[in-house]
């Protein structure tokens, strides 16, 4: 394939090599000593070059005195090697690990003390490394493990902190033979585990795996096939780990084969992949875990199952590198014999950056950087440019295409990518390419304000590209209000009615509804697509909107109707409750109908279970729809009628019978139909009578003649509903009941005001105000309905008031008019029940002059004479009492000067012969002592009777102090003053008792 190389996207760095400036070593705190591994050497420091650590842990080292090898100038000892890693790879590995690290020198010991000076920090170096020697060179028969301390992190621009050995590892022992070392790779499964593999010349792998520091290992040796000719193995060229889960993988180049070795599976077990190799360097590992392999003829890729996709690089591959998604390949021109740096993007299929490169000893790429080592002891580091740099670079050369495959590749975040879209659709649209144009705004919702986008195509021209801008916003559901507005505008006006119902009814109605409901319908039946706004409206469960609908805007009553009878109780009332008055106007028998099955859940008798069911508190209150029938009175009046038949037990009973009770009374209660047929008769004569006019003559006799039969039909339904009042009154307030089923006060003022008497007279005797039903009598001159109204009323044995005939016949006398008739029936009353004194009538009806005594002749003779017989009756007691008193007198003062002589033989308690000792009382009684018992002092045949008398005198004696039934006595007796003589002849009265002052 053919590469296009752009503009360079890194910027190198070159690092000459220079002497470090002297710095005296940071003390390290010696470590707790622990005994010393079996066989290992002391590190004798080399006589050029840094030292390996300042404070090594190791127990051969621990053998050496630290302080005194430091030297005068601060400067760590030297250390000789035994012997230099022969092969060129693993003097990379060792380079390219000195480099982050140490200050070691890059090649052979004559390079002197050297450290590089970057222009930039050098971070420190990751778990995972290509080489383990870590800046000192030891014999081929040992490996040295280092680590950098946590604590003792460089700075910038700081190169004096070298590693500390952890452990002396030998790699050759006899079940190890010696050989040429020619690959090396560690990788750290999980600290501190390592697994550390070394390629050897004699196509043998040496494995360590485990706790190194600690000597927890295991040994293992892996074997290639041999070469096709049968000769030797070839050498390690390469190997690459590859790790999946708990599984390892090993990946084993040689120059004429790729082999694959599962580790996780023991023996390992071993895979040919390709029968092809490559030379040294020529080996690296993608980010994917792919083996990276480069030939003169192109760059192959290996998986786990072979051999993977090729690039065709024409080249001598000198090096082969993986740098963050860069394919890295250093190629060499067989003319010039001079290296190229190739960085190729191979997902955007480009060449990302190229330059020439001298002559190059390693090739590293961490800390982020790529890193040549070249040949004249040089350092050059490559560092990718920022994202922003590429970006502009690329927005300037008009490549948005490869800017977006870059974000896209770099995993950059949302708003990132969404800015390159937007430049991107803004040059689509500045070439007038809309379609792609928008193609590119559409990827940007949800980051890019929506209003950028749109007023750029609010030209009628391109409204096809706003719809399906809009759309998609409304997909992603990111549309607001006024980008459903402006959707629906598009929809209208291009006409496409396909599209709006894919819009609105989604696919048959199946999902959620992605734009604002209220909106949606607004805008359909502004543009008289009211079925499509009744669909959303259903769908969506906005009721009211739906009836707003049917009712407004299309007139179809009778399918508003049976669309709230299907609702639930709660929605129905709410639905009610807002245009009621509507179906009133239009159906106002259907809207009856439904509020009677709503309220009182007729239409389900399973719901209503007894008169006390708590459900009546969970379904709506008549009271709730009284306002719906502000335009039509007659219909809550049927309404109401029906309900309190329905339910007995309602809530809200007393507001019921209040509101229908002013239905009842009220004298201006407005009947629809006739409204109606008003209006109709109305609108004639007024045609009629122009058209009269217009001929010469006028007539009003058709007009008067309609008004008679419309007060003749208004009358009659005022005493209707005024017989259904009184109907009313007395049902909702029996004797039986204590309270009645609504306000009494307004009852009264209701009453009152429309001058309804047959309620106010029911009421006034239901509160016993009968001096109030007197005066409605007075007031209407009804003078026989005074006289029953007093016979009624004014019977005391009934529980009546007989201080009305006093009333009646004050009202008579004072009448000022001939009533003889009227007053000659009520003096039969009050002479009959003896209610006033005879002296009272007389002045009473004095003050008429219109009556004569002959008026009251009969009555006043009648009266005579029974006063006479009472007066002759009163003489006789006299008299008897008096000689009552009078024996009684002579009696008393016999007994106190006279002896009384006792000639009882008898005990009158057991009527045998008295005897000694005896007894005799002076009531003529005698008793043996024995029969008297322990009461001796008074008689035993009178003492009950003594003691009645005496406890009727001690009770009239409290009643007397009682003043409550003195009164209640008076008030209740019909001669006031015979009550008084009573007491007064009983001494009670007469006898009063001065209290003692100050206790004397």
């Amino acid at each position: 394939m053919s590469l296009v190389p752009v503009v360079a996207t890194l910027h190198p760095i070159q690092v000459p090599l220079a002497p470090p400036r002297p710095t005296p070593p940071s003390p390290i705190p010696p470590e707790p000593p622990r005994p010393a591994p079996p066989r290992r050497r002391p590190i004798r420091p080399p006589r050029a070059g840094p030292a390996c650590t300042s404070g090594a842990s190791s127990s051969s080292s621990r053998r050496r005195r630290p302080a005194a090898a430091a030297g005068a100038e601060g400067r760590p000892p030297p250390c000789r090697p035994r012997s230099r890693v022969a092969s060129p790879a693993a003097r990379a590995a060792a380079a390219a690990s000195r480099w982050g690290a140490t200050t070691a020198p890059l090649g052979s010991s004559t390079a002197g003390s050297a450290s590089p000076t970057a222009s930039k920090p050098t971070p420190p170096p990751s778990s995972s490394s290509s080489s383990s020697s870590k800046g000192m060179f030891l014999s081929p028969l040992e490996m040295m493990i280092s680590r950098l301390r946590s604590h003792q992190q460089q700075e910038e621009g700081s190169s004096t902190t070298a590693p500390f050995c952890v452990q002396i590892l030998r790699i050759f022992t006899d079940h190890f033979p010696q050989a040429k070392i020619t690959s090396f790779m560690v990788l750290e499964e999980a600290p501190p585990i390592l697994l550390i593999a070394i390629g050897l010349d004699n196509g043998f792998i040496y494995c360590i795996k485990g706790d190194i520091a600690r000597e927890r290992i295991t040994r293992f040796k892996l074997q290639v096939d041999a070469a096709s000719d049968g000769s030797t193995s070839l050498p390690i060229t390469g190997l690459g780990f590859r790790v999946e889960g708990q599984a390892h993988q090993l990946f084993a180049v040689t120059p004429s084969s790729v082999t694959l070795f599962n580790l996780h599976v023991q023996p390992p077990r071993r895979q040919t992949l390709d029968q092809i190799g490559c030379q040294t360097n020529a080996v690296a590992m993608s980010d994917r875990m792919d083996l990276i392999i480069g030939r003169p003829e192109a760059v192959y890729f290996y998986e786990v199952d072979g051999r993977g996709p090729c690039w065709a690089f024409d080249g001598d591959k000198k090096f082969v590198g993986w740098f963050r998604g860069y394919l890295l390949c250093i190629i060499e021109d067989q003319r010039t014999q001079k290296g190229t740096l190739n960085v190729y993007d191979l997902k955007n299929r480009l060449i990302a950056h190229s330059m020439p490169v001298g002559d190059v000893s390693h090739l590293v790429c961490e800390w982020g950087y790529i890193i040549l080592i070249m040949d004249d002891k040089k350092i050059l580091c490559i560092g990718e440019k920022d994202m922003e740099s590429k970006l502009d670079m690329l927005f300037k050369k008009n490549l948005y295409t490869v800017a977006i495959n870059l974000v896209q590749s770099q995993q950059a975040d949302p708003a990132s990518t969404a800015e390159v879209l937007r430049k991107y659709g803004d040059h689509l649209y500045g070439k007038q390419e809309y379609d792609e144009a928008m193609s590119q705004y559409i990827h940007t919702i949800g980051h890019l304000e929506p209003s950028y986008v749109i007023q750029k195509f609010l030209d009628a021209k391109r409204i096809y590209n706003l719809t399906n801008y809009l759309e998609k916003l409304h997909d992603r559901g990111l549309a607001s209000k006024d980008h459903t507005t402006l959707l629906l505008n598009c929809y209208t006006k291009l006409k496409d009615v396909e599209k709006l119902n894919n819009f609105i009814k989604d696919e048959d109605g199946i999902g959620e509804i992605k734009f604002d409901v209220e909106t949606a319908i607004r805008v359909c039946r502004a543009a008289g697509y009211h079925e499509h706004a009744m669909f959303v409206a259903k769908k969506s469960g906005r009721h009211e909107l739906y009836l707003k609908i049917l009712l407004e805007d299309l007139g179809r009553y009778d399918e508003a109707l049976q669309y709230i009878s299907g609702l639930e109780a709660n929605q129905a009332g709410l639905t009610v409750k807002e245009y009621g008055k509507i179906l009133v106007e239009h159906r106002p028998a259907e809207t009856v109908e439904i509020l009677l099955r709503l309220c009182t859940n007729l239409g389900d008798p399973t719901t209503r279970r007894g008169s006390n069911s708590m459900h009546l508190l969970m379904i709506p209150s008549p009271m709730d729809f009284v306002n719906i029938f502000v335009h039509s009175a007659q219909y809550l009046m049927e309404f109401l009628e029906n309900y309190i038949k329905a339910v007995k037990d309602s809530p809200a009973q007393t507001e019921i019978h209040n509101t229908l009770l002013e239905l009842y009374i009220s004298n201006d209660l407005s009947f629809p139909s006739i409204s109606q047929e008003n209006g109709f008769e109305n609108h004639n004569t007024k045609e009629t009578n122009g058209k009269e006019t217009a001929n010469g003559y006028k007539s009003g006799t058709r007009d008067k003649a309609n008004l008679g039969k419309e007060d003749t039909k208004i009358a009659k339904s005022i005493v209707d509903r005024r017989r259904k009042g009184l109907a009313l009154l007395k049902s909702a307030w029996t004797s039986e009941m204590q309270d009645p089923l609504y306000d009494v006060d307004l009852a009264l003022i209701l009453c009152n005001t429309h001058a309804f008497k047959d309620g106010l007279l029911f009421l006034y005797e239901k509160l016993k105000l009968y001096k109030e039903v007197i005066s409605c009598y007075k007031q209407a001159h009804d003078h026989q309905g005074l006289i029953a109204c007093c016979k009624k009323l004014g019977d005391s044995s009934q529980g009546g008031d007989p201080s009305l005939w006093g009333d009646l016949l004050k009202y008579f006398g004072e009448l000022g008019e001939d009533c003889s008739k009227e007053v000659k029936e009520v003096l039969t009353y009050i002479e009959k029940e003896d209610v006033v004194p005879p002296i009272v009538v007389l002045q009473t009806l004095s003050k008429n002059p219109c009556l004569t005594l002959s008026v009251v002749k009969d009555y006043i003779a009648r009266k005579l004479e029974q006063e006479s017989k009472l007066i002759e009756d009163d003489r006789k007691s006299i008299d008897k009492y008096q000689e009552e008193t009078e024996l009684m007198k002579r009696e008393i003062e016999d007994l106190k000067t006279n002896a009384k002589v006792f000639q009882l033989s008898k005990c009158t308690a057991c009527t045998f012969t008295l005897d000694l000792p005896a007894v005799h009382f002076m009531c003529m009684h005698s008793f043996h002592l024995r029969c008297l018992g322990d009461n001796e002092k008074e008689c035993p045949e009178c003492a009950p009777e003594y003691r009645s008398v005496m406890e009727a005198k001690q009770k009239l004696e409290q009643n007397a102090r009682d003043h409550d039934i003195f009164f209640r006595q008076l008030r209740g007796s019909k001669d006031g003053f015979s009550v008084v003589a009573d007491y007064f002849s009983k001494g009670i009265v007469s006898k009063t008792t001065v209290p003692p002052e100050n206790g004397r």
